[in-house]
């Protein structure tokens, strides 16, 4: 198995790209390696929202996300390094799970604006 990240633009957005330290919100549902999602923020009905590049989330995300735009749609396959590594999250990851995301940037904010 792979130790490095997978990324597929599913849709290449055309607007404000992600950068280190924008806040963003996004859409998404992860997925373990068997099929079995494990969370998505369509389920709380309310965008998911949080700092990036900055290790406020996993290290897949930071790293996966950057330089993607707004109105974009990516899969990422997270290995478990870039993820969680040795530590269970919840009652679905278990210690070295990869991970699989689809993610859709609805908005990217920086301190310029």
């Amino acid at each position: 198995m792979s130790k490095e990240l997978k990324i597929d633009d599913l849709v290449v957005g055309e607007g404000k790209a992600c950068v280190k330290g924008a806040l963003i919100l996004t859409h998404y549902t992860g997925w373990l390696e068997d099929g079995t999602r494990f969370d998505s923020s369509h389920d709380r009905g309310r965008p998911f929202e949080c700092v990036i590049g900055t290790r406020r989330v996993i290290a897949g995300w930071d790293q996966g996300l950057m330089g993607m735009k707004v109105g974009g749609k990516r899969r990422l396959w997270v290995p478990a390094h870039l993820a969680y590594g040795e530590r269970q999250v919840g009652p679905f990851i278990t210690p070295h799970s990869n991970l699989l995301f689809e993610i859709e940037l609805l908005e990217v904010r920086t301190r310029d604006e």
